[in-house]
C-alpha cells in the first residue's frame, strides 16, 4: 500500500491544492453576510434619524435635505445588496471546492486499492518479469487517475473564474459614492489615517496562550459518519483541526488536511524545528518519520504544556477511538515525534 501510494505524488498535490481553499471561501461567505446585516442596520437607523430630523422642518432647505438622505439610503441598499448576492456567490464555491476535494480524495482510494492489488499479485509470483509487469500496471493507474484527479481540479478552477468574474461585476455595481466604498471620499473630506497592518503570519504577544484555549474549547468533538468533521474536508482530519485552529488563533497558514504540509509550511517561514527542546505550548508537534521525506508524516497535534520528559497535546482525529478531539501525554521523543513548528 506504501509503494502504491508513493506513485500517488500529484495526485497528492492535487488533493492539498483543493483543500484549504474551501475554508477560506466559507470565512469570505459569512463576512459577505455579516456585512449584509451591519449595512441594513445602519440604512434603517439612518432612515429614522432623517424621519426625526425632518418631522418639524420645512423649506427648500429641508426638501435638499430629504432628497441628500434619500440617497445615503439607496447607496445603503445598494451595497447591502450586493452584500447578500456576494454571500451567495461565495457559498457556491465553497461548495464546489468541497465537491471537487472530496472527488479526488475518492479517486486516491480508488487508485491505492487497484494499485496495491496488482503490486501484491506481482509480489506473491515472485519474479522479476512479473513485477516489471505490475509496476508497467500502477504506472498506467497513476496517468489515468492523474489525468481524473487534473479534470476535477480544472473544473473547480473554471468556477473560481466564474465567481470571480461575478464578484468583480458585483462590485461595479455598486455605488462608489463614499458611503459604499470606503476607499473613496466625499469632496472636500480628509481621508482617513491609513495604518500599515500588521504581518498575518507573524501572531502578536499572547497568541501562543490563545492557541491553547482555542484548542482546549474543542475537547470532546467527534466526527460524523466517514469522518465528516467541521474543521475540513470529509477525510483524515488531525492536521485540519490544527490548521483550523491556528488559524483562529492569526496564524496566516492555509488549512492543511495532510500533516506534513504544516512542516513543509513551517520550514519555508523559517519557523520549523527538530530538535525538540525548542518545543513550547501553541507549536504543533509532527508524528512520524521526517523530515527528509515529510510524506511519511503520520500525525498531529497541538502543545499544550511541556513539562520536562514529556508533553501534553491536544490532537484531532485522535483518543481511543480515533474519532475525537482529546488531550494526550507523551514523552518528548524522537521516537515519536520528527519536529515541530513554531506559530510565529
Amino acid at each position: 500500500m506504501r509503494i502504491a501510494r508513493l506513485f500517488a505524488e500529484q495526485m497528492v498535490e492535487h488533493r492539498n491544492r483543493l483543500a484549504g481553499k474551501a475554508e477560506d471561501a466559507r470565512a469570505a461567505q459569512h463576512a459577505f453576510a455579516d456585512a449584509h446585516k451591519k449595512v441594513l442596520e445602519h440604512r434603517d437607523a439612518h432612515e429614522k434619524a432623517t424621519k426625526a430630523t425632518t418631522a418639524e422642518w420645512s423649506g427648500r432647505s429641508a426638501d435638499g435635505f430629504a432628497r441628500r438622505a434619500k440617497k445615503v439610503d439607496s447607496a445603503l441598499s445598494t451595497t447591502a445588496a450586493a452584500a447578500a448576492k456576494g454571500a451567495t456567490i461565495v457559498k457556491g464555491t465553497a461548495e464546489t471546492l468541497d465537491g471537487g476535494h472530496t472527488a479526488v480524495v475518492k479517486l486516491i482510494d480508488e487508485y491505492t486499492t487497484a494499485a496495491a492489488k496488482v503490486l501484491d499479485a506481482g509480489i506473491a509470483v515472485g519474479q522479476r518479469a512479473a513485477l516489471l509487469r505490475a509496476v508497467g500496471q500502477v504506472v498506467e493507474l497513476v496517468r489515468d487517475y492523474t489525468n481524473e484527479t487534473a479534470k476535477q481540479v480544472a473544473t473547480v478552477h473554471t468556477r473560481l473564474e466564474d465567481a470571480a468574474k461575478e464578484l468583480r461585476a458585483l462590485e461595479k455595481s455598486v455605488e462608489h459614492d463614499g458611503y459604499a466604498d470606503p476607499r473613496r471620499q466625499h469632496a472636500g473630506t480628509k481621508p482617513a489615517e491609513s495604518h500599515k497592518p500588521s504581518k498575518p503570519d507573524m501572531p502578536k504577544p499572547g497568541k501562543h496562550k490563545e492557541i491553547t484555549q482555542i484548542a482546549a474549547t474543542q475537547l470532546g468533538y467527534r466526527e460524523g459518519a466517514n469522518n465528516a468533521n467541521k474543521y475540513g474536508p470529509q477525510a483524515a482530519w488531525c492536521s485540519s483541526f490544527a490548521t483550523w485552529v491556528w488559524r483562529r488563533g492569526g496564524v496566516n497558514i492555509p488549512l492543511y488536511p495532510f500533516t506534513g504540509d504544516v512542516f513543509t509550511w513551517g520550514r519555508g517561514k523559517g519557523l520549523a524545528y527538530t530538535s525538540l527542546k525548542a518545543a513550547r505550548p501553541g507549536d504543533v508537534l509532527l508524528f512520524g518519520t521526517g523530515p527528509q521525506n515529510t510524506r511519511t508524516s503520520t500525525h498531529i497535534g497541538i502543545v499544550e504544556k511541556v513539562d520536562g520528559g514529556t508533553v501534553t497535546l491536544i490532537e484531532g482525529n485522535s483518543g481511543p477511538h480515533t474519532d475525537s478531539v482529546v488531550r494526550r501525554t507523551h514523552p518528548l521523543s524522537s521516537s515519536i515525534f520528527y519536529g515541530g513548528v513554531h506559530p510565529s
